[in-house]
Formats: C-alpha cells, structure tokens, sequence
C-alpha cells in the first residue's frame, strides 16, 4: 500500500478576503503617497516646466511669448562657447575622477585597521568634507589670490621660493588650482564610502589567500578590487555626476577665465539665463541636454556594473 510522505503534503495557502486584499492595497497607497508626492513637486513639475521653457521663447523679464522649436537647440549647440565647454568639462571629469578614486582608495586602505592614529587620520581627511563647496572655493581664492595668498611666505620658511607665481592666470594653472580645491575637499568623502566597502571584505579572504601565498600586489588585483566593485561604482557615478554639473569652484576661483578657458556647461546655462543674454528658453534647452547626457551615462554605467555583476 503506498504511504504518502508527510514532507509531500501541500498546506494549501491561505486565501485572502477581498475586503483585506483591498486594505492591504490601500495601505501600501498611503505608504507610497509621500514619496510620490515629493518626487512630483520636487522633480516632475520642475522637469516638465523646464520641458516648455525649452521650447518655447522665454525671457528673463518678458515671460513666454510661444512655440518656437527648434531654435533654442540649435542656438544652443551653435553657441561659440558650446564645444569649447564640452571638451573642457569632460577633460576635467576625467582628471578629477581618477585623481579623487585613486587618492581615496589610497587613503581608505591606509586607515583600514582600527588604531588609535587610524582614528585621528580619518577625522583629519574627513575634516574638509563639513565645508561647504562655496566656502571652500572663496578660502582657496584667498591662498591663490596674488596678493593676499600667504603660500609664498609659507613655502619660503621651509626653504622654497616659488615667487609670484601665479595660481589662476593661465588655463593649465586654473585648471589644476581648481582640481587641488576639488580633490582636497571630496577626497575625505570618497574615502569613507570606499572604507566601508572595505571593512565589508570578509577577513578570511585575505587570511587564505596569504596562507596560498599570494603577494600584495595579487591579493589587491584578484580580491581587493573585484569585492569593492560597488563601491568603486558608487563613488565613479557619483564623482562623474557632480564634475558634469560643476559650477561653484569656477564661478568663484576663474569665472571661467582665462580667456573663457574654463568655461563649463552649467556655467554657459547660467550665463544663457542670468549674464546678460536674459534667456531662459535657451538655458533650459541647455539644461535639457545636459540632463539627456547624464542619464545616458548613469544607465551605461549601471548597465555595465549589472553585467559585470552577473
């Protein structure tokens, strides 16, 4: 006679009323509703108002006056300093990119372990973080600045003479001015996210791949990096994202001098609306592409970190 097992035995799942489906789905709805009212106010409504700007003819003082599609893109891409902005905001992306990754993954490995000096280094690198990037930027105006900067003096104590040079007079020295501010206030930041990513390694990987033999080179190459891909993911899209839309440390170090040579996209959308031109229908068609751009790159970078994942 065939005994059926009792581990084959299916408990039916229990079924639920409409009324308490119901319920459910309205509790969920309340749950939802502040999100979705925040994200609708705060991002929707702006993008959509932003939508129209961009295609309509709509001046700082004048209001919309209609339809007239095209013309703000074209305008906007045909502008003198349109491609001049371009190649000089990615070539700062780039720059700042690798330099903030490598220095923060130095750091985040160097105050890894617990130690009593650890603690100290990891206040001292995050210490610049808690400025805001505009007080920041005006204090390192002071110290480029050529006549109040106290850097010569300094440097001239411990026996270096570097005269009246100048910080912010010509593009390649404002341009790397302007990465030392960048770097020096974000390198903190980008190390705690990596130095959490870390301290996330199982500490039996290192132990085991020591034990096979495995040299510190390898065992950062073959175990460090591929177990802090997130990380590293995280802190690049986040690091691209907020070099794209740079605008305070220049508006305040360069201005975009010398000889708009350090002119960014945000800062020619600023320039469309505020500077002069008055023109709102043609910073919003900036700031659409600039968005468009943006989300291209997040959804290939995400893509390519979900491949690698997978």
């Amino acid at each position: 006679m065939a005994v059926s097992s009792p581990s084959s035995t299916t408990v039916p799942a229990a079924r639920t009323s409409r009324p308490q489906r119901k319920g459910k789905s309205l509790t969920g709805w309340a749950y939802a509703a502040p999100t979705a009212l925040f994200v609708g106010l705060f991002f929707l409504v702006p993008t959509l108002l932003v939508l129209q700007m961009s295609v309509s003819d709509w001046g700082l003082f004048t209001g919309n006056r209609g339809l007239n599609a095209p013309e703000n893109f074209t305008a906007a891409v045909q502008a003198p300093l349109f491609w001049p902005a371009v190649r000089f905001t990615l070539l700062y992306t780039v720059i700042t990119t690798v330099i903030l990754l490598a220095l923060a993954l130095g750091l985040a490995m160097l105050v890894q372990e617990s130690t009593r000096w650890s603690a100290v280094l990891r206040t001292s690198f995050l210490l610049p973080s808690a400025l805001g990037l505009a007080s920041a930027s005006l204090l390192f105006y002071a110290l480029y600045s050529p006549q109040a900067s106290p850097l010569p003096g300094l440097l001239s104590l411990v026996g270096i003479d570097i005269g009246r040079i100048s910080f912010l007079g010509t593009p390649g020295a404002a341009l790397t001015s302007t990465v030392v501010l960048i770097v020096w206030r974000f390198a903190g930041f980008y190390m705690l996210l990596l130095l959490v990513g870390l301290q996330g390694i199982p500490g039996e990987v290192y132990e085991a791949a020591r034990m096979d033999g495995a040299k510190p080179l390898q065992i950062f190459r073959l175990i460090t990096v591929p177990l802090l891909r997130s990380s590293l993911a995280l802190c690049t899209i986040l690091c691209v994202t907020g070099s794209l839309l740079a605008f305070d440390q220049f508006y305040i170090l360069t201005k975009g001098g010398p000889d708009n040579s350090t002119v960014t996209i945000v800062q020619l959308v600023y320039n469309a609306a505020f500077q002069g031109q008055n023109d709102l229908g043609r910073a919003a068609a900036l700031s659409i592409i600039v968005l468009a751009a943006l989300v291209v790159l997040n959804v290939l970078q995400f893509r390519g970190l979900r491949g690698k994942e997978n």
